[in-house]
């Protein structure tokens, strides 16, 4: 009887003891270490760290309305806003029982993101994340990472996007059709660009249409909100797998149902090469990944859950990243005027009246000056997160392992130090000579698409598409901000408008 009593006291004794270390002896051993290093910050709550607080402050930032201001840092993180002025550019803070040590000192940034020693892998994504991603490029190491990016390499880049170019052009095509006969009146923008840049991924990584892929975009989108809701929600793993919320379940279901999704787009490209319509299954992005699946070499051959993930995460990336960049450009192109008129004269002088061509792209000055500012204003993504694999030293500190590293890059986008005063306005002549000499300091002030090996593999292809898009845009029409317009940026996934962007359209042709 004894017996029967003891072993589950042991159990349960041995359970409080493992609860303690893991969310109270390790959280303040930890804040410990970095305290001494005089490294500060909100102190850490038992179970929650700073989640509640951060969930609070966003909440107040979002409800207050604001004006037509470039100064979004304060309201899209106004926690790291609020302790960067109070702890300074490098600070402690905790999501949940998980130390986040952020840093906002180039120096630190540029040694953290090349990664040149090994010592900050890609951190463990959430379950919802990986609901969204799963095992993608984005967040894979190793061998894997090095072949994956090796596929998205070859079909973003050189002969690949000079082929893709057609593709994107008739997209843009399909959408201006549309906008015929909208002289005068409102058209909320940022909804067409979705559906722009859905088509145009489906297009050229999937030999498809939006059609075909409407409903991963419908329930992706659906996922990323599940995601973004909890991102700061603080979970107990072993209460997880007795109780699972409802967005985990919702999360799964979802995840499921894209699955089934882009299994179909994979067997309908199988069935042309079994059918004899088709001798290959294509050099597209969807072709190269088939093609993997079915090698027989077993250290090239791609899995099943390999192929899903890569497709969810370029169906994801290749479509959020360009609709952000694309529906900011043209905001900023209606309301700053002067510039509109200076980068409509650059195409029209390049281009006249012809469709795009990608020698006339590497020759559009004004408009990349004009992107780059828009992504130093309004970069999609605002922070990225590394781990400390093993104990380390970064500048004079000494860091523990089973830390992250989060690197604020709207922070260092929106900093006075570093981009002087006149931070908050739009100002694309400070890319006049360049990203390099855009501040006085080196390239860790500014990028949009990160830094390192791990940077944006379709960086290029984003902004080509970008570029296309406005160029076609502006050789018809003159854009001005609708009346209907409410600035209140927010971040699902990337940074996006609350209540989308109204424009109105002026036609430059009678006949457009």
């Amino acid at each position: 009887m004894e017996l029967v009593i003891l072993v589950p006291c042991s159990f349960f004794l041995l359970a409080v003891i493992k609860f303690l270390y893991d969310y109270l002896w390790l959280p303040l051993r930890i804040q410990h270490i970095l305290n001494s290093q005089g490294i500060k910050g909100p102190p850490y709550r038992l179970i929650h760290g700073n989640s509640k607080e951060v969930v609070k402050m966003k909440k107040e930032a979002l409800s207050k309305p604001m004006g037509l201001t470039h100064d979004i840092f304060p309201k899209l993180q106004p926690h790291h806003y609020s302790w960067t002025n109070k702890y300074g550019k490098n600070y402690l803070f905790w999501i949940g029982v998980r130390a986040q040590l952020v840093i906002s000192e180039p120096e630190l940034v540029k040694e953290v993101l090349r990664n040149s020693e090994k010592a900050y892998p890609k951190k463990k994504i959430s379950i919802y994340v990986r609901k969204l991603t799963g095992n993608g490029l984005v967040s894979i190491e190793g061998e894997k990472w090095v072949r994956q990016r090796k596929l998205a390499n070859y079909v973003f880049h050189g002969e690949s996007l000079k082929n893709m170019t057609p593709a994107v052009i008739a997209s843009v095509e399909t959408m201006l059709e549309k906008w015929k006969g909208q002289d005068g009146k409102e058209i909320e923008v940022f909804q067409e660009f979705r559906l722009l840049t859905s088509e145009v991924i489906s297009r050229t990584a999937f030999g498809s249409s939006y059609m075909e892929g409407e409903n991963i975009f419908y329930l992706m989108k659906k996922l990323s909100i599940i995601a973004g809701r909890n991102f700061f929600k603080t979970s107990i793993p072993f209460i997880n797998k007795l109780w699972k919320p409802a967005d985990l379940l919702e999360s799964e279901k979802l995840a499921k149902e894209i699955q089934d999704c882009v299994m179909k787009i994979v067997k309908k490209r199988e069935d042309r090469v079994v059918n004899g319509e088709a001798d290959s299954f294509g050099n597209d992005f969807l072709g190269l990944l088939v093609h993997a699946y079915h090698d027989s070499d077993n250290k090239k051959k791609l899995s099943l859950e390999d192929l899903v993930d890569e497709c969810k995460t370029f169906y994801l990336a290749g479509q959020e990243t360009v609709n952000s960049l694309l529906g900011w450009t043209v905001l900023l192109l209606a309301i700053h005027g002067d510039w509109q008129e200076r980068a409509r004269s650059e195409v029209i002088q390049i281009f006249g009246n012809q469709n795009p061509h990608l020698e006339g792209i590497a020759k559009l000055k004004t408009m990349t000056m004009i992107i780059n500012e828009t992504l130093r204003l309004y970069n999609p993504v605002v922070s990225v997160v590394r781990e400390v694999g093993r104990e380390v030293q970064l500048g004079k500190l000494v860091l523990p392992a089973s830390i992250d590293l989060m690197v604020p890059i709207m922070a260092l986008h929106h900093d006075p130090h570093l981009w002087e005063d006149d931070v908050y306005l739009f100002k694309p002549e400070r890319f006049s000579e360049g990203v390099a000499r855009a501040t006085k300091y080196n390239s860790a002030a500014y990028f949009p698409f990160g830094l390192g090996p791990r940077s944006c593999v379709g960086m290029t292809f984003a902004t080509t598409e970008t570029k296309i898009a406005l160029s076609m845009i502006l050789q018809r029409y003159t854009i001005t901000l609708s009346p209907a317009y409410v600035h209140s940026p927010m971040i699902i996934i990337n940074v996006q408008p609350q209540h989308g962007i109204q424009i109105t359209l002026e036609s430059l042709h009678n006949d457009a």
